[in-house]
């Protein structure tokens, strides 16, 4: 079937989407740089062409009717299908070029950016990265949705319908971090899971994935969260510093300084305890597939 047989076209699609998120017509057409007349027309149009409803609008909100959802979801897949489309063809004249937007999780993004956006800047100087710090949730939603073109996650990545692929960028080794003369402390050796059993632990607020891991390891021995759960990983520390508790800290992180300033005693983890993988991770059937190969190769060596 020829493009101009087609009831609807990919740009009545954009408007109809802005629409949905911004549950606005006057702030749809604000995104998308057209006049609200003009946006609304287009999204008449789009009913017409479709024979339905999108969207229920009164004086005071915009929302999507029930066969409006499921329609205005398609859109959503139909135009990152689009812009990969597109993405593709610029690809193929001349890769490793224009912006490419990586989001990155808070346990890892202070420990690993810095030096990797230097790094990439002088690997690929034609390619500006621009990074997005959230938690994972956020990072996944926005990665499935097409706002973002890779993430650095944990694995597994918890994306809705799972059709990623990845790449992995670390091993990231837990180390049991606690104040000076704590007796978890004293030993040296690596230590084994058993030996946190009833101990006050310290964690992470509920949407960091590294919560998730650390409570791995608690739950199988009982240990005690203390009820205060930090917001980040340098509060985390202080908590810690101050007797308050201890905690199981990612080893990226020591490794960059993240102890720096405290007198925190640090202990890896018996070789058998959960670790988590760090990786970067990407929508499958990317036109960016084999940038984001040679991406992840040069992240995992400004990991080591």
């Amino acid at each position: 079937m020829a493009g101009a047989g087609y009831p609807v076209s990919l740009r009545q699609l954009q408007y109809a989407v802005a629409v949905a998120d911004t549950r606005s017509f006057r702030r749809a057409a604000e995104e998308c740089h057209v006049s609200q007349p003009s946006l609304s027309a287009q999204i008449a149009q789009l009913e017409a062409g479709l024979g339905v409803r999108l969207f229920e609008r009164d004086r005071r909100r915009v929302v999507a009717t029930d066969a409006g959802q499921e329609i205005l979801e398609r859109a959503r897949r139909l135009l990152v299908d689009a812009g990969d489309l597109v993405e593709a063809a610029r690809r193929r004249s001349d890769p490793l070029t224009g912006t490419v937007r990586i989001g990155v999780i808070p346990t890892v993004a202070p420990y690993l950016v810095p030096d990797a956006a230097k790094s990439l800047r002088a690997s690929f100087p034609k390619l500006t990265v621009a990074w997005l710090e959230d938690k994972t949730a956020t990072l996944a939603a926005a990665l499935g949705a097409g706002t973002l073109d890779a993430a650095i996650l944990a694995l597994p990545v918890p994306l809705a319908g799972g059709d990623v692929e990845h790449e992995e960028i670390a091993d990231d080794e837990f180390l049991l971090a606690t104040a000076p003369g704590h007796p978890l402390g004293v030993d040296t050796t690596p230590a084994k899971a058993e030996e946190l059993r009833g101990a006050r632990i310290l964690l992470l607020d509920d949407g960091h994935c590294l919560r998730q891991q650390a409570l791995a390891v608690c739950s199988m021995v009982n240990a005690q969260e203390v009820g205060f759960r930090a917001t980040s990983l340098p509060t985390l520390v202080q908590m810690v510093d101050n007797g308050l508790g201890i905690t199981l800290l990612p080893e990226l992180g020591v490794a960059a300084g993240l102890l720096r300033g405290t007198g925190l005693v640090t202990r890896p983890l018996a070789s058998d305890e959960p670790a988590r993988q760090i990786g970067l991770v990407w929508r499958r059937g990317t036109a960016r597939r084999q940038e984001f190969l040679l991406l992840a190769k040069e992240l995992a060596e400004r990991a080591k």
